[in-house]
């Protein structure tokens, strides 16, 4: 029976079932079949999750950050910022490029989807690249790449994620992906200066102009600033930066720049709640499964097989990265971060791999398996986006591809470039 039950989830799940209800039925699957008080168990599930989820403060700040991220989105806030950043920058080699790149990690890491930011910045930077001289195919394929640069960096919303479910002190997470998040925008950015040179037009440096865009921004600048050195100086914690943020955008776009009319809000709020309630749903579910995997103790299992082929902590981390690649590419990041680290993080531990610089591999990984065939989420949206198949995308991201996977490999095996802003033990 419990063969029959299991190869029936698996064919609802290929027949599309939503992945908590999936998830979830393999946990009580789990608990059926391995214990003679089902039942009690299975009672005791809702509670113990409820206090869980309850009694952790860095829930509070996903709602937060998803709110304010969704209302820079909805404002005139990218308009104003791409006009910063080109004023600013467009004076250097790839100029535009870099301000394509800058725009995407500063949306990406509020929102926490890189796929707000290609719907909200695509119509912006697209043509912004093609009428500055680059061709069709590289302003797609850094669009599409650039989308999900921003998750290495503070507020993120799957490095708040991460933390909570690996056990791994955020702020120490906010600090370990700064370097590693500027390396992968550095990696881009150079590439543009030399793939993207011929044709590419400069825009002349105008200290009049530069200045009034930032005076123009002059609001939504500061918002990375108050973050960190709210945090970092010890003036408040990650949740209460994230009501801080929250409240200081939904002022200065709505009744200091009056980009958005009252009756907007609620739309705003309902669009980024759904994707909020979505993460719960399917942490719930995870959660449960996850207690129920290391109560069969499945990761010292894992652990032990390895260790039969496995010996050094080396070719633990390429044989990781081959396996998060395959897990990138096939789930959205919130589920791959609640499923498979539970799995992974003991057996991590074992090798002697940092618990920090393994959670900037592990998001590295996903962020790059956004861009990974033949389901990475970047590729379909800007298909969506820009109205283009989606293989003539995935063609246009390859040279971005193989560069953010050799940015990967030195993440990986330089733990330095994580670790070096973090005081480890």
């Amino acid at each position: 029976m419990t063969a029959v039950l299991a190869a029936l989830i698996v064919v609802v799940a290929l027949l599309g079932a939503p992945l908590y209800a999936v998830i979830a039925a393999g946990a009580f699957l789990g608990l059926w079949s391995t214990s003679d008080e089902f039942g009690l168990r299975a009672q005791e599930v809702p509670t113990i999750l409820y206090e869980r989820m309850a009694g952790s403060p860095l829930f509070v700040t996903l709602p937060l950050f998803t709110f304010a991220g969704y209302l820079l989105a909805e404002s005139r806030a990218p308009a104003r910022l791409v006009a910063l950043s080109r004023a600013w920058l467009g004076w250097m080699p790839a100029g535009s490029a870099l301000v394509a790149v800058a725009t995407c990690a500063f949306f990406t890491a509020f929102t926490g989807a890189s796929g707000v930011t290609i719907i909200a910045l695509g119509g912006l930077l697209y043509p912004l690249l093609e009428k500055d001289g680059y061709g069709d195919r590289f302003s797609l394929g850094l669009i599409t790449s650039g989308g999900s640069l921003g998750l290495l960096f503070p507020p993120s919303l799957p490095i708040i994620l991460y933390g909570l479910i690996g056990k791994v002190d955020v702020d120490q997470l906010f600090r370990a992906g700064v370097l590693p998040g500027l390396f992968l925008m550095l990696v881009l950015f150079v590439y543009s200066a030399l793939a993207g040179r011929a044709g590419a037009v400069r825009v002349p440096f105008a200290l009049p102009t530069a200045f009034r865009a930032l005076r123009d921004a002059a609001w939504e600048v500061p918002i990375p600033l108050i973050i960190l050195v709210g945090i970092y100086g010890g003036w408040f914690t990650a949740s209460e930066a994230a009501s801080v943020t929250a409240v200081y955008v939904l002022v200065v776009e709505w009744a200091i720049r009056r980009d958005l009319k009252l009756a907007q809000l609620p739309g705003i709020a309902r669009r980024s709640m759904i994707l909020v309630g979505g993460v719960l749903i399917i942490l719930a579910s995870a959660l449960g499964f996850t207690d129920f995997l290391i109560g069969q103790e499945v990761p010292q299992w894992i652990f032990e097989r390895m260790k039969e082929h496995i010996h050094d902590k080396l070719t633990f981390l390429i044989v990781l990265n081959l396996f998060l690649l395959v897990v990138g590419c096939l789930m959205d990041i919130f589920s791959a971060i609640l499923v498979v680290v539970p799995l992974i993080t003991p057996i991590a531990l074992r090798f002697g791999v940092d618990p920090v610089h393994l959670g900037i591999v592990f998001l590295t990984n996903l962020e790059i398996g956004y861009l990974t065939p033949p389901v990475g989420i970047n590729l379909f949206l800007a298909s969506l986006r820009f109205k283009r198949p989606v293989m003539s995308v995935a063609r246009a991201t390859i040279p971005f591809l193989l560069l953010l996977l050799g940015a990967l490999a030195a993440i990986t095996y330089v733990p330095w470039l994580s670790t070096a802003l973090v005081r480890t033990r």
